[in-house]
């Protein structure tokens, strides 16, 4: 089989392309795509464990709590104890982190186009729709 034929390096390729794009692009908000994912959920729900947000972005728990480091020290969110059962621990997103919203979603509609923009809009559909089966496998 040709190596173009094999859907881990047509989806590692396409990946890479996408995620290179998209960190490039949000170098000017100094955050990164891992921390968009984390963003995107406590701006959806909040408050939020890093255990849902690691389950929402199909990450470990050592990868999620790294990320929450280096969000935290840039003031992006906060930890508190959940006053209900102490042994959880509540994620919000800052001030900070709120007013970045809009640009951040501005950059995703960027990053979307970029992409996407060749496709019809049901070829869009269908391969999100496509990405999501292989996701739910």
């Amino acid at each position: 089989m040709e190596i173009n034929q094999c859907i881990n390096y047509l989806l590692t390729i396409s990946q890479n392309k996408v995620f290179q794009y998209f960190s490039e692009s949000l170098k000017e908000l100094k955050i990164t795509p891992a921390q968009y994912g984390v963003l995107s959920c406590l701006w959806k729900n909040t408050p939020q464990t890093p255990k849902q947000i690691g389950s929402t972005l199909y990450l470990e728990a050592s990868s999620i709590s790294g990320i929450l480091d280096r969000m935290q020290k840039n003031e992006l969110i906060t930890r508190e104890i959940d006053s209900t059962n102490r042994r959880n621990i509540l994620i919000y997103p800052t001030a900070k982190a709120n007013g970045l919203k809009a640009d951040v979603e501005r950059i995703v509609e960027e990053l979307n186009s970029h992409f996407l923009s060749d496709l019809s809009h049901s070829e869009q559909e269908i391969l999100k729709k496509l990405l999501l089966h292989i996701i739910d496998k």
